[in-house]
């Protein structure tokens, strides 16, 4: 098999290839990613070791480049990461998301209908759905949530989602969607929750935590979110929805507390600061039915995964202190 992968240099794309280079040894894997702000070439440093491993740096919202890369590569499977995906800064740009988000999406799905491909998989969230109340913990997001978004950003993916789903039903175009909730692990850029605060808490700094801190997410290991996108590209059923959720729901609050603990830092760090616009209260996924069709399961534990990953970003500063310096970006200039 043939695969490109958009948005592999990101945080989720470039655990995704190291997963299928490791589980998949017999497939070739094409990166494609403009390597913007969120990119970092030097995260697929070991990957491009590989003889199985290609590199190409473009953008999914460049008609012209896309239909070149399909002509050239030929793919069986196309796997859509890339994306715009900060909410605050889709609060204060909202046009970029909707360039990358919805129109780049529109010319995937177009290079897939000219080129034929055995499945288009879209990479979504569980923003998509919006909200849920603190008070009501027996609610979840299921695959028939209706839409309805809060963000820039999360507006953007949810038109992508219709989008997909219409090139389905009108061209025949095999797609399967997967709704995640919020990944961590290794590679993570710094201006997320989990990254942003062992990174500040291991340098002494105060940690900004929104509002009262009590916004829940369901936190997703990002090797568990690689193995069920793995199992849906592969075995789910064409036209279908998936929810990927962790069973690890916890409010910001505890996330930055779990952090501390694990550092041996002292909760005097945590500042408390005006809170997002339309934060969302809480998120809570529902995955019973990619474990019913596909018997996929989260296997890492919150605290277990913190742990490693707070381990990770001590051992990997230089990856980081590149970022903050900005001397990737100098190293994606030269990719």
């Amino acid at each position: 098999m043939k695969m490109i992968v958009t948005g592999g240099a990101g945080f989720i794309g470039a655990n995704f290839v190291y997963y299928e280079l490791r589980e998949h040894p017999e497939d070739q894997i094409v990166c494609y990613d403009a390597l913007t702000y969120a990119g970092n070439i030097a995260t697929l440093a070991e990957a491009r070791k590989s003889s199985q491993f290609t590199f190409v740096r473009g953008d999914i919202a460049d008609r012209a480049a896309v239909d070149a890369l399909f002509a050239r590569e030929k793919p069986d499977v196309v796997v859509n990461f890339a994306a715009e995906s900060h909410v605050d800064r889709s609060i204060e740009t909202p046009e970029i998301f909707l360039q990358t988000n919805i129109i780049g999406t529109s010319i995937l799905l177009d290079a897939c209908r000219k080129y034929g491909i055995k499945r288009y998989h879209q990479v979504s969230t569980d923003e998509v759905y919006g909200d849920l109340p603190l008070d009501r913990p027996d609610l979840l997001f299921t695959e028939e949530t209706p839409l309805h978004t809060s963000s820039p950003y999360s507006s953007s993916k949810a038109s992508a989602d219709l989008l997909v789903q219409a090139y389905a039903r009108t061209y025949g175009v095999p797609v399967t969607i997967s709704r995640c909730s919020n990944n961590y692990g290794a590679f993570q850029f710094p201006e997320k929750l989990i990254p942003l605060m062992v990174i500040r808490a291991m340098k002494g700094e105060q940690l900004p935590v929104y509002g009262d801190g009590k916004n829940v997410r369901d936190w997703l290991h990002v090797d568990d979110h690689c193995s069920a996108i793995d199992a849906i590209v592969r075995r789910g059923a064409e036209g279908s929805v998936y929810n990927v959720g962790g069973h690890n729901e916890r409010s910001n609050i505890d996330v930055v507390r779990t952090i501390l603990r694990v550092l041996g830092r002292g909760e005097e760090q945590i500042s408390y600061v005006t809170d997002r616009k339309g934060h969302d209260r809480r998120y809570a996924i529902d995955p019973t039915k990619i474990g019913r069709e596909l018997g996929w399961q989260p296997q890492t534990k919150f605290d277990d995964g913190i742990e490693a990953v707070v381990a990770w970003y001590r051992d990997h500063t230089s990856w980081w202190e590149d970022i903050l310096s900005g001397v990737y970006e100098k190293r994606n200039a030269e990719a």
